[in-house]
């Protein structure tokens, strides 16, 4: 049963980052299920998105942790803020493809429960900058929840990229890195 679960969830995560208004038979044929099969797991179309929107912040949980972003944050050394920044990025590119419905969803950005959580990981980023603001690995002439907001659009565009085939998968985390890095550089 946790294996039905797990594949349309899969599966409805990969089409409705390419088709944001697919309907629960098409996730159903995405994956290689019956509608009432998909439904049985998820009541709604809302509950299906809610359950991407916790996958997609346990996967930004991990990504923080993997990075090492909370022992970077309070290190202030350049060098390993840095190195957390581009493991960071790269983690959030990875998954952009894979969890981008949670980016732009309004089921998934305005559920209480999943903003709050949202917002608390954010703060946490925040933290990261500001730290790498005042190491001088990032500008200092803008706010470090605007450096925040800078990479969540980025992420966005490089879905959308990815999606479109604008950009070559082995060239997207680069992308990001170099206009993230080099546009919010310190001056």
């Amino acid at each position: 049963m946790a294996h039905t679960r797990d594949t349309v969830l899969s599966a409805a995560q990969r089409l409705l980052t390419t088709d944001p208004t697919a309907s629960m038979a098409q996730i159903a044929t995405a994956a290689g299920v019956g509608r009432a099969t998909v439904h049985r797991h998820f009541a709604s179309r809302e509950d299906l998105l809610r359950e991407i929107g916790l996958r997609s912040l346990d996967r930004w949980a991990e990504g923080m942790a993997i990075a090492g972003l909370a022992e970077a944050a309070a290190s202030g050394d350049a060098a390993r803020i840095r190195s957390c920044l581009v493991e960071l990025v790269g983690q959030y590119v990875e998954d952009a493809e894979t969890f981008g419905i949670a980016l732009t969803d309004p089921t998934v950005i305005n559920d209480p429960a999943l903003k709050e959580r949202a917002e608390a990981y954010f703060d946490e980023e925040v933290a990261l900058y500001a730290a790498a603001q005042e190491a001088g690995v990032l500008r200092s002439d803008v706010s470090a929840r605007w450096l925040g907001h800078t990479l969540h659009g980025l992420l966005v565009a490089v879905r959308d990229a990815l999606v479109a085939g604008d950009v070559a998968r082995r060239d997207a985390a680069d992308l990001v890195h170099s206009t993230f890095l080099t546009g919010a550089v310190a001056r």
